[in-house]
């Protein structure tokens, strides 16, 4: 029998994978059992930060690039390289910060990578040739690779599961809104030729931006749940109860009881846990599933202006179509927050993944300036739609003890797949974009199967009922 609280009868104990598994009104259950309140949507406004640099990064280089193949900086393969050389960073950053975040915790893994991305960023800004920035780029990537992960799991551990699809997509809300503000910044300040060259401002303005928000960003709190999972127990006690007092105090109401959930301690987490059941399923299908979305996500996201230069369209046009796609970025994720706790998120992904296709091919056959909006708008939606989704679906499919290993290996799949994707495009874009499309399409088609074939259901199930 297990020692328990004042108040609270012993349970059984067992163990599962060599890990001690007690079942009591644990930390994970109080946490749980809180009412909706100002301090999660506080929370999750602080965390938000790190989504919005994320999305930042991601899409100032799509904008940045038609600049940069436009002054002969780089070249069309030049180009490619360097989103490959991003990608190749966060492949890296993804998986060693992702498993960091799981032995150090949240909150220190994220304020690490923040001030990686911002120092390189800014470094960026000042590059003397296309190979430092590429260079640049990759370490760059290191940083700002793993910071989706740890937003994905401390938001999933933060908030109740009846909500939990809910806040992960009011993450991408704040954070796809960094889409139109890049865009805008690209726009405005590529024309500018102030001491040096405007894509230059425009690097060192986010990693100025970045380093900034991580004094911001000290404000976190450690995740109660992960310094349980780690036998932390006094100090997730210490900061449980002080959540709990807040919370009463903001509702005013006495907190409801709390229900028994499983609590898996382990003072160790070993990689190949990941490998055994019920996880090696899991591990599988996302590895199979981050393979092929990051075709269709990024393959319009990144390409989308070098794609209308290559249609005929002039620089200036192609970033104002660009910056219009970009306008609606967060409208996917808003929809999202309407939908993911009303619909199951395993089928969600598997419609959203076949529209995506769909609409990609539509996308060759747009000749006028209404047709090439309309549909270069749908595909933004739904691509940040499925976003939204995924993003709360995959950091539920792992125990706290491993959730940010787990999130962060399976997620390095999507990384290391635009590493070779964007290769691809790049090479398959001289035979015209329509060969691209189908291959978006192909990949999106995959995507569906795989996660309406292997996936598991979610929806408003407690996290440490999911690991079971």
């Amino acid at each position: 029998m297990q020692p328990t609280r004042k108040g609270h009868p012993p349970e059984p104990a067992f163990t599962q994978h060599g890990h001690a598994v007690t079942a009591k009104t644990s930390i994970a259950a109080r946490m749980e059992r809180l009412p909706v309140s100002g301090f999660h949507r506080r929370l999750i406004a602080v965390i938000s930060i790190g989504a919005w640099f994320y999305f930042f990064d991601l899409f100032v280089t799509a904008y940045l690039g038609a600049a940069l193949q436009d002054s002969h900086f780089l070249s069309l393969r030049e180009f490619s390289f360097l989103i490959a050389a991003g990608f190749l960073g966060m492949f890296v950053g993804t998986i060693a910060l992702g498993i960091g975040s799981d032995y150090l915790g949240r909150r220190v893994s994220f304020l690490v990578m923040l001030f990686i991305y911002s120092g390189f960023s800014v470094l960026s800004a000042f590059a003397p040739n296309a190979a430092t920035l590429i260079a640049l780029r990759f370490l760059a990537g290191i940083g700002i690779g793993g910071q989706i992960v740890v937003v994905d799991t401390y938001s999933s551990e933060m908030v109740p599961s009846k909500v939990r699809g809910r806040y992960v997509a009011i993450t991408q809300v704040i954070g796809f809104t960094a889409v139109p503000v890049s865009a805008l910044i690209t726009r405005a300040l590529i024309p500018t030729h102030f001491l040096m060259a405007g894509w230059r401002w425009t690097m060192l303005l986010g990693g100025a931006g970045a380093c900034f928000s991580s004094l911001i960003m000290k404000r976190m709190t450690e995740s109660p749940r992960w310094l349980e999972s780690r036998g932390r127990d006094a100090e997730a006690e210490t900061l449980v109860s002080q959540i709990e007092a807040e919370v009463a105090r903001e509702t005013g109401r006495p907190l409801p009881p709390a229900h028994a959930l499983p609590v898996e301690t382990a003072h160790r987490m070993p990689f190949h846990e990941l490998w055994m059941p019920p996880y090696r399923s899991r591990t599988i299908m996302l590895c199979v599933f981050q393979l092929l979305q990051t075709v269709g996500f990024y393959g319009f996201a990144n390409w989308a202006p070098t794609f209308l230069l290559h249609q005929g369209r002039t620089i200036g046009q192609s970033l104002n179509f660009a910056f219009l796609f970009a306008l609606v970025n967060p409208v996917g994720p808003l929809i999202g927050t309407l939908t993911t706790e009303r619909l199951e998120r395993k089928r969600m992904i598997v419609v959203l993944a076949l529209l995506i296709a769909v609409t990609g091919l539509g996308f060759v056959y747009a000749r006028t300036t209404r047709e090439v909006v309309a549909i270069g708008a749908t595909i933004t939606i739904l691509t940040s739609w499925f976003s939204s989704i995924f993003h709360a679906y995959q950091a539920e499919l792992f125990p706290t003890r491993a959730r940010a290993t787990g999130v962060g290996f399976t997620y390095s799949c999507s990384r290391l797949s635009a590493v070779f994707s964007t290769l691809i495009i790049g090479e398959l874009l001289l035979h015209g974009i329509l060969t691209v499309f189908v291959f978006i399409a192909l990949a999106m088609t995959g995507v569906a199967l795989v996660v309406g074939i292997f996936g598991p259901r979610t929806n408003s199930v407690a996290l440490e009922e999911i690991s079971r």
